[in-house]
């Protein structure tokens, strides 16, 4: 009840604040658990796995490696590549550029949003804040000497609270944005950086698709 009292006497913005805080714990709670729980991997020892796969030329091994249980896009991206692996260098970079686009708005979904919720907090709680000084000097003009320094009071007291608040919930939210850009990012780079091991490990047999032996015919001419 005493929270209730406590936005009552901020004024309808602090109630908008509110809002844009739960929705921000919901998107974090979201985020926290795709990016660092279901995303977890052991990237240098799954990539170690594969590439040693990759270079004693056992594909089949390799694919089955890549169907482990977890959301982190880098083993369905080298999945991708290895299916191709058949195919000239710039089909197994395609197919892996192709699930690479699939995955990236996965890793990226709300990240950006929860950024957009932290600043109109902030702002949000400036905006209650000239309400208030609005109201208070409007108030002031209005009422007669003996209630003047109640309603500037009151005035006042709904500036400091929704800027307060609005302060409140943009800090926490700006800091687990940043957090969470952090591990978007480090994904991000896992991803390129495998795709880019897994071209190397292939670049053996590439040479020989890129660069067929040539016939006889040929050598005679």
């Amino acid at each position: 009840m005493a929270i209730v009292d406590l936005l009552s006497r901020g004024g309808w913005m602090m109630w908008v604040i509110l809002g844009i805080s739960i929705i921000a714990l919901a998107i974090t709670i979201d985020r926290v658990f795709v990016l660092y729980l279901r995303s977890s991997l052991n990237v240098s020892g799954f990539l170690k796995k594969v590439i040693s796969l990759i270079e004693t030329r056992n594909y089949s091994k390799a694919i089955e490696t890549c169907n482990i249980s977890t959301l982190h896009p880098l083993p369905r991206v080298l999945k991708a590549g290895i299916a191709k692996s058949n195919r000239r260098e710039k089909e197994i970079e395609r197919a892996m550029e192709t699930e690479m686009l699939r995955a990236i708005p996965k890793v990226q979904r709300g990240v950006g949003f929860l950024g957009l919720l932290g600043n109109s907090a902030t702002l949000l709680g400036l905006l209650g804040t000239i309400f208030g000084l609005i109201r208070a000097f409007s108030g002031v003009s209005a009422a007669s000497a003996a209630a003047r320094q109640q309603v500037l009071a009151e005035g006042i007291s709904m500036a400091m609270y929704t800027t307060a608040f609005g302060l409140i919930v943009a800090v926490p939210i700006l800091f687990a944005h940043q957090l969470l850009t952090g591990r978007m990012d480090k994904i991000l780079i896992q991803i390129e950086e495998g795709a880019s091991d897994l071209l190397g490990a292939l670049a053996g047999r590439l040479q020989d698709v890129n660069n067929p032996p040539k016939s006889k015919g040929e050598h005679a001419a």
